[in-house]
């Protein structure tokens, strides 16, 4: 008879992962596919095989060379920070609505979407109906706020909805799809209302997100009832209060659903020129839009 292979022994106690090694507090039980170096979920990188590391996908990790920059889903620089753009908005949201509202209001009105063909009854183009000189006031007007209580709704809001849309995206994307949107919002409002409008509020960049939401959830596969649940919720509000433009958040809507769809479906092959033709299609909707009524009113 042979002898017992002998036994080894067990340890006692839980079993001691390593510590990922940009953050060795955190225990980790994957490793780079490349390096074998232990990596926590914030570093790893998705490979065609496994995850890699930060240092390996910037070609500093191993001897197989740089390796091109990793990407997310849809086509993003993966960051540590995923909601960097989001706070960047949010206080600069905020910064205005101080300046326009406790500093100088007259800035309010300078920034606010203002447009008409009288005054007074005499008939005078003014505000975005004056020309081409005052459509900053397309752009300016989504970071105008009408009283804290307007701008912290949309604050929250986009603190809601923007933080998972910039990490799938990337915070360049994420950027172009807030302010698409936001401009729709004032340029279909400017159109629908004949030329005579009052509007402020990010409100229209923030509906473009929700839209945006929706397309992620179908591209994921995942259940869209409680976005659809949450878009319905606010369209309600939309048409149930009359100090609320519905224009913008029908615009806004509109345009970051079709936006996000560019983004999100572009073929991977053709990425690049897909989502640029996409954000530069709305971008051009936006400017035919204000050009076309604007010519109306003059003529």
């Amino acid at each position: 008879m042979l002898p017992d292979e002998p036994v080894r022994p067990q340890p006692e106690g839980p079993v001691q992962l390593p510590g990922c090694y940009r953050h060795p507090e955190r225990e980790t039980g994957v490793g780079c596919s490349r390096c074998g170096r232990p990596i926590c979920p914030a570093c790893m990188v998705s490979a065609s095989v496994g995850f890699h590391c930060p240092a390996c996908v910037a070609g500093e990790g191993s001897a197989a060379g740089p390796a091109r920059p990793a990407r997310t889903r849809f086509g993003g620089l993966p960051v540590g920070d995923g909601a960097l753009v989001t706070k960047v908005l949010i206080g600069l949201n905020l910064l205005v609505f101080v300046l326009t509202e406790y500093v100088s209001q007259a800035w309010g009105v300078r920034l606010a979407m203002l447009s008409g063909t009288s005054f007074g009854g005499v008939p005078v183009r003014y505000g975005v109906a004056a020309g081409p000189e005052e459509w900053y006031r397309i752009a300016t007007a989504v970071f105008v706020h009408a009283g804290p209580f307007h701008v912290l709704m949309n604050m929250v809001s986009l603190w809601v909805l923007g933080p998972q849309l910039e990490r799938v995206l990337g915070r360049s994307r994420f950027l172009a799809l807030y302010l698409v949107s936001g401009l729709a919002g004032n340029a279909f409002a400017y159109v629908v209302t004949g030329g005579t409008v009052y509007s402020v509020g990010a409100s229209g960049a923030i509906f473009g997100l929700l839209g945006a939401t929706a397309v992620l959830f179908r591209a994921n596969r995942a259940p869209l009832g409680p976005v659809m649940a949450l878009l319905v919720f606010n369209l309600v509000i939309t048409f149930s209060v009359s100090a609320i433009d519905w224009r913008a958040h029908i615009g806004g809507l509109v345009a970051g659903a079709v936006t996000a769809a560019g983004l999100m479906y572009a073929p991977p092959a053709r990425r690049n020129l897909v989502q640029g033709l996409t954000v530069a299609g709305v971008l051009g909707a936006v400017v035919l839009m204000v050009a076309v009524q604007t010519a109306l009113l003059a003529g």
